[in-house]
């Protein structure tokens, strides 16, 4: 039985984040524990989603010992969830029964290569300006980050816990067919498709039904 929830922002994002806000208040008025941790690790400029990964290795040690796990994932959150479910399955993320994934960013590079084009001066600079929205300014983010993601396959990851995604179809930032391709053949993955953009910040109540229904409430 589902106890726990972790809430996982996306990229230039932090626990203050509306959807982050509004998941955590809404589940826990359902009963959930749930927590939202920050994934802006070692720090913003030298993000990397191995670093994220073990964040959320070590939330999940926090918890407490009775009680099943969900992750609730957004963009490189989405990311994030997926691979722990995978990297971590014979260790904390043994404890996972689910996963929801809110326009998940399975193909990270490809999204980076369609809003920047050339990586090229990013590689050579080291470095790039990059918009914090819950900084409210700019930070520099480091190259690594690309460097780093390029060990991670989304569509190489076969799990056998239910998964639930939805995406937008106006989706500017990530394009939903990474999400239909990732959910063909996979009968345990759960795919709907919305009439809305990457925030899908216009679907949030309709979503937290769908959510609750799905981890059982």
């Amino acid at each position: 039985m589902i106890e726990h929830v972790l809430y996982l922002h996306g990229l230039a994002s932090s626990p203050a984040s509306n959807k982050g806000r509004f998941y955590a208040q809404r589940l826990a008025q359902h009963g959930f524990n749930v927590r939202v941790p920050d994934l802006n690790v070692p720090d913003f400029e030298h993000l990397t989603l191995t670093a994220m990964l073990a964040r959320v290795a070590e939330e999940m040690r926090a918890l407490p010992a009775a009680g099943g796990v969900a992750l609730i994932g957004s963009s490189m959150g989405g990311l994030t969830a997926l691979h722990f479910a995978d990297r971590y399955r014979a260790q904390e993320g043994a404890r996972l029964e689910k996963l929801v994934l809110l326009a998940p960013a399975l193909d990270f590079l490809d999204n980076r290569r369609k809003q920047l084009g050339d990586l090229d001066l990013w590689r050579a600079q080291g470095y790039l300006n990059w918009l914090h929205h819950s900084y409210g300014e700019e930070r520099r983010l480091h190259y690594g980050l690309i460097e780093d993601a390029q060990q991670y396959d989304s569509y190489a990851v076969r799990l056998d816990l239910p998964i639930l995604i939805y995406h937008g179809l106006h989706d500017a930032s990530v394009d939903y067919q990474q999400s239909v391709r990732y959910a063909y053949q996979r009968p345990h993955v759960d795919l709907r498709l919305l009439d809305s953009d990457h925030q899908l910040l216009d679907k949030t109540e309709h979503m937290l039904a769908g959510i609750l229904a799905f981890l059982g409430q």
